[in-house]
């Protein structure tokens, strides 16, 4: 078996695609941020936090089986996930002090063990099915790894589709949990259903859509670019 060792210095940063409908305001409000984080935080500091939040969350949508308090906690360290996720690479970028390779293979490792520990916590909440949730676990993974081949081989790495990032996910997780508070289940067509397992299925439909969209799309790009010779 031969390992391929790469050259740190040819390791080049994709172009960030971020154009979701929070983007430019939630930039501005980060960078403001970052220039007012004490000095003795750091962005490894923030990755922890928001790792830390996604297994919180987790760990309150399954308490909330029992007690519905668990639904203002998970609002809570969603709060704090958007903090630590969203400002631990800003926080790098404002200082100076990117790590291009250790950052991007951290920070998405972190977000892949984190959706794991939220979407399981829901499946366990009583407030989704656990068929739903594995479907947006596996939905969401299929999204993800094809999101990092395009990373790779075409240098461009997306962080929403179609105006869609996980600042306005959060928001309507948020409001989903609001309204489990007052209608945790709702007639659809004569059937009663479980509301998070209706958004739930709406869910999946969206990325196995997003999924198949982004890959044609990089697919034919690809052969285009790399024709049989």
């Amino acid at each position: 078996m031969t390992i391929v060792q790469q050259d740190k210095g040819t390791f080049q940063q994709a172009e960030r695609a971020h154009t979701s409908f929070l983007a430019p305001i939630e930039k501005k409000a980060l960078v403001w941020m970052a220039h007012h984080t004490p000095g003795w935080i750091n962005s490894d500091h923030l990755t922890v936090l928001g790792l830390a939040s996604m297994a919180g969350a987790g760990l309150s949508y399954w308490y909330s089986r029992w007690d519905r308090a668990g639904l203002v906690w998970v609002i809570v360290f969603l709060v704090l996930n958007w903090l630590g996720d969203s400002l631990d690479g800003t926080l790098a970028r404002v200082r100076n002090q990117q790590r291009p390779r250790y950052g991007f293979y951290v920070d998405h490792v972190v977000d892949a063990a984190g959706t794991f520990f939220l979407l399981a916590g829901l499946g366990l909440s009583g407030y989704m099915s656990e068929r739903v949730a594995a479907g947006l676990i596996i939905a969401y993974f299929l999204l993800t790894i094809e999101v990092y081949l395009a990373t790779y081989t075409i240098g461009k790495f997306h962080i929403s589709f179609w105006k869609w990032g996980p600042t306005e996910l959060r928001l309507l997780l948020m409001a989903g949990n609001v309204a489990l508070f007052y209608k945790p289940v709702v007639t659809l067509f004569g059937h009663k259903y479980l509301l998070f397992d209706v958004g739930g299925v709406i869910g999946v439909l969206g990325m196995t859509l997003m999924f198949i969209w982004a890959a044609v799309r990089h697919t034919r790009r690809l052969y285009r670019e790399e024709p049989r010779a």
